[in-house]
């Protein structure tokens, strides 16, 4: 039985169960439900995208109708910034179960003792948080912060710099998304914030060149906690140095194992191109190749075998790994190995841009064609593999980098 007319507290302390359930409303969805058995409780009723759904604000008189009525219009309040009341109630609880550290900071620093981050990202995530990000909603339970609040303290970010601005947006993002995970909140406040930000100038791709940070990234990427798939091409990133498209198009039917070779159209010149495997990409593609191998994509897509993987995977891995923006892209593994190779190895720059499958003219004013220098580029990604591995053992980069004689040669006698 639905019953509509005014409440008052009057009324409310007379009402009496009848045969039936019966329902007292007071306006705006929210109505008292008086049981058969004499029990009185408060419903709040409310559509959220686009579906209906019922609140439970308490029982009567323990709820007065005060107390009711402030409850409905703090949840029309949330459904007013896009929030569901019902969602937001049960973070609330959530979070009284997870106790006193709920707070932004107290996740922020949990999470980062959790991240597989080397010492000197780790470094540059925290400073970046203590710096930009705290002293505005770090003390904050973190149930509370909403999209406008983090957009809040990105303008202020945004105003010195919009790179940094949007590497704090994906720091952020991912302590919300831990904060879910462990059972603290709902959903992320910055999934809202996509094109809030103004765009930045990218310039040249972002890449890490120095031996010891590259060391830090190939740490890292062995640490890296996604899909195999995903990790095994990043791992290769580096090892191939080709461009990314080329990366997660790559295909079983274009790669001999055997031979240790990788022969595939450059995406930029439709020209033929080989790459010659290290014995660690060998090594890392026969791991694979019973998970993939029977498909036609070596680096399929999470969403089937019949699509290569995402062009936002390698670069989302790096995000994951603390890797913003403004530090490294999946293209930087390119200027990574084509800076490291000439400044730090003496590589001849002609083997290098042969290597990296850039137009290179002779002489005579004519294109080199695949082949040329191949047995000179298979022994330069074979010290090349052999340099990172070094690097990534933890050698001191001042002793790798200080190759008496400076040549491909002595990369692999020196480390």
């Amino acid at each position: 039985m639905k019953i509509i007319l005014p409440l008052s507290d009057t009324k409310l302390r007379t009402l009496k169960p009848g045969p039936k359930d019966q329902t007292f409303f007071d306006g705006g969805g929210l109505y008292l439900l008086v049981k058969v058995n004499g029990s009185k409780a408060w419903r709040l009723k409310y559509r959220f995208n686009g579906k209906g759904k019922l609140l439970s604000l308490g029982a009567y008189p323990a709820v007065s109708l005060e107390e009711a009525r402030k409850a409905r219009e703090s949840a029309r309040s949330v459904l007013a910034a896009g929030g569901d009341p019902g969602a937001v109630r049960q973070a609330a609880k959530m979070a009284a179960v997870v106790g006193a550290e709920n707070t932004f900071e107290a996740i922020a620093r949990e999470r980062m003792t959790k991240q597989v981050y080397s010492a000197i990202h780790a470094q540059t995530v925290m400073r970046r948080f203590e710096r930009d990000i705290f002293p505005w909603i770090g003390s904050r339970p973190v149930v509370d912060i909403t999209a406008a609040d983090v957009l809040s303290v990105l303008r202020r970010i945004e105003s010195r710099s919009r790179i940094t601005a949007h590497t704090a947006l994906i720091d952020c993002s991912l302590v919300f998304r831990y904060a879910i995970s462990t059972g603290h909140i709902p959903s992320d406040p910055c999934r809202d914030l996509r094109g809030a930000l103004a765009k930045f100038a990218r310039g040249h791709f972002s890449a890490i060149t120095e031996p010891a940070k590259v060391a830090e990234l190939l740490r890292a990427i062995d640490g890296y906690e996604g899909s195999f798939v995903v990790k095994s091409a990043l791992k290769i990133a580096p090892l191939v140095f080709v461009r990314p498209s080329e990366l997660r198009g790559a295909r079983w039917a274009d790669i001999d194992l055997d031979a240790a070779e990788w022969r595939y159209l450059v995406t930029k010149t439709k020209t033929p191109h080989i790459v010659p495997l290290s014995r660690q990409v060998v090594e890392i593609l026969r791991s694979l190749q019973p998970l993939t191998g029977r498909g036609e994509w070596v680096f399929p897509s999470e969403r089937g075998p019949s699509m290569s993987m995402s062009h936002n995977a390698i670069l989302a891995a790096l995000r994951n790994l603390g890797y913003g923006p403004g530090e490294m892209t999946g293209h930087g593994f390119r200027a990574m190995a084509r800076t490291i190779l000439d400044e730090v190895l003496g590589v001849p720059a002609h083997l290098i841009e042969h290597q990296l499958a850039h137009s290179v003219i002779d002489p005579n004013g004519r294109a080199y064609n695949r082949t040329t220098h191949l047995p000179e580029r298979r022994t330069i990604m074979q010290q090349w593999a052999d340099y990172l591995d070094c690097l990534k053992a933890g050698r001191p980069a001042s002793a790798v980098s200080d190759i008496s004689e400076n040549t491909p040669a002595a990369i692999g006698k020196n480390c």
